[in-house]
């Protein structure tokens, strides 16, 4: 069985596996329109996570995971936790195509994606709201900051001929917020 992340699963499994691969979707976009209560966010202030929505121009860059025998079992049981009970997301077979040059056909890969029928669906916003949303909030996982710039960081080192507009204007909008709020800090502490 091959599993296919494209938010947090790129960098944290959480699963065993016998290999994994970087490579693309095609037919869906990665948005920040996920809300997030329990792993990077909290009932008072959810954090944004990604999701995918379908789109049939775009592809979307991740990494496939092999897990075989018993890994198969254990990968499913912590996912179906995870992603669906905890984050309300549905499961759907997708062709996965390896970043590799001499890569085979595509693979077909198990993802899971949120609808708009997910209670913490939270849909569209501006990158500047999603960017205001993520700095405010914070789970059990960490920081919705530090996911944000990890998903970044993996497009940029192991994709980089790969566009997501998407993610790196809210990165942008991000880094432009940032140094107000620290520089607010600092007032206060000198006040």
């Amino acid at each position: 069985l091959w599993i296919f992340g494209y938010g947090s699963l790129v960098w944290r499994p959480g699963f065993e596996f016998t290999s994994r691969k970087v490579g693309f979707i095609r037919g869906y976009s990665r948005r920040f329109w996920q809300g997030d209560t329990f792993h990077r966010g909290s009932e008072k202030t959810p954090g944004r996570v990604v999701t995918l929505l379908e789109d049939c121009g775009a592809c979307t860059w991740g990494v496939a995971y092999e897990v075989r025998g018993e890994q198969i079992a254990a990968s499913l049981e912590y996912l179906n936790m995870r992603e669906a009970v905890l984050g309300g997301y549905d499961t759907k077979l997708v062709k996965f195509h390896p970043q590799e040059k001499d890569a085979e056909e595509p693979i077909l890969a198990l993802v899971y994606i949120a609808t708009p029928q997910n209670p913490s669906y939270l849909g569209p916003a501006s990158e500047e709201d999603i960017a205001a949303q993520i700095i405010v909030s914070s789970g059990c996982a960490g920081h919705n900051i530090e996911y944000l710039l990890r998903l970044a960081d993996f497009m940029r080192y192991f994709c980089p001929q790969a566009e997501d507009k998407h993610l790196f204007s809210i990165e942008e909008a991000l880094i432009s917020i940032l140094p107000c709020l620290y520089y607010t800090e600092e007032s206060l502490e000198e006040t």
